[in-house]
């Protein structure tokens, strides 16, 4: 089992850039495929982005494709969204997963308890 506790959330102009960091708890961080997943008022929560266990590989969002990028420390146990050219339509909570699947799945296992980004235009 793993937890995760999201930080970095915080209010910004459109344009700005953020950094949203996700830390886990547990040895076995590298077992873990890890993401990061929002959702607005009123709408369904959506994927942003995806990485492997190893860090090797990635998925985003067409949304965010070239401004946010997903990384991870295994060393640090800790996952991060770097965001950038943030836009009014990235304001949403912002929740860290994590699942034992290769590929994180739609429904992962395991959620932090979300981190609000709210950028004004």
């Amino acid at each position: 089992q793993v937890q995760l506790v999201e930080s970095g959330g915080g209010l910004v102009q459109a344009g700005d850039s953020l950094r949203l960091s996700c830390a886990a708890s547990g040895r076995t961080f590298n077992t873990y495929a890890m993401g990061w997943f929002r959702q607005a008022p009123g709408k369904e929560r959506e994927i942003v982005a995806r990485i492997s266990r190893s860090g090797g590989s990635s998925y985003y969002a067409n949304s965010v494709k070239g401004r946010f990028t997903i990384s991870r420390g295994n060393a640090k146990n800790t996952v991060y969204l770097q965001m950038n050219s943030l836009k009014p339509e990235d304001t949403a909570v912002y929740y860290c997963a994590a699942d034992l699947e290769v590929v994180l799945p739609t429904t992962p296992d395991y959620w932090g308890q979300g981190t609000q980004v709210t950028v004004s235009s």
